[in-house]
């Protein structure tokens, strides 16, 4: 069956579905899973059709519980930068924080994460893989498969590298862990559209 005919649900219930999901089961996801959903990513749009774009499948359990601890150095290193030094520091009423903080912990027990990468350095390269992601996310929730979109940090972009041998002149554009959710996907909280859009000009509703 061709991968196009194998997403079981309509794009709108994909679409008003789709949420982080940072919690997932061990359980494997099938190899044609897997392809489907890179099929998908990279029907995404992309300037000039160049198609800049690597996406590295990291299953291997050593490989991603290494993976997992530079994750969670990045993580914590991104909270640095904030000025947020430790658990104590986390607003406990913050429940995103609190859950992105638990991934930095469990990173590594996704059963599958994929690195999207642009080919080589730069904004142009990073914005056409960019949209591939959205793609790769949307595929996988008409699947059951949930997942996240995350970043490392420039303290370990060498060694990320350097463990699953990607090339200097290429960059991580985003590290995404995938699974079968331990929770529910959607619904998810939005603004409402009149305050994050406009006709026109700038702050003129779009009602």
């Amino acid at each position: 069956m061709d991968a196009s005919e194998r997403f079981p649900i309509s794009l709108g219930e994909a679409i008003f579905s789709l949420r982080a999901i940072r919690r997932v089961r061990p359980d494997p996801i099938p190899e044609a899973d897997l392809r489907d959903i890179l099929t998908a990513a990279i029907q995404a749009p992309n300037g000039g059709n160049a198609q800049p774009w690597h996406f590295l499948v990291v299953r291997d359990s050593g490989t991603r519980a290494r993976l997992g601890e530079l994750y969670r150095e990045a993580w914590w290193a991104k909270r640095a930068d904030q000025g947020i030094h430790g658990p104590e520091d986390i607003d406990r009423s913050n429940r995103t924080m609190v859950s992105a903080m638990r991934l930095a912990d469990e990173f590594g027990e996704a059963p599958v994460v994929v690195l999207v990468c642009a080919t080589e350095q730069g904004a142009n390269a990073m914005g056409s893989v960019i949209p591939s992601a959205q793609n790769l996310l949307l595929a996988a929730r008409a699947l059951g498969i949930g997942g996240t979109i995350t970043t490392l940090h420039a303290v370990v972009d060498e060694r990320a590298k350097e463990l699953l041998g990607i090339p200097g002149e290429a960059q991580i554009v985003y590290a995404v862990p995938l699974g079968y959710p331990k929770g529910a996907f959607g619904p998810v909280t939005r603004k409402p559209l009149a305050e994050v859009a406009s006709v026109d000009r700038w702050g003129d509703s779009i009602g």
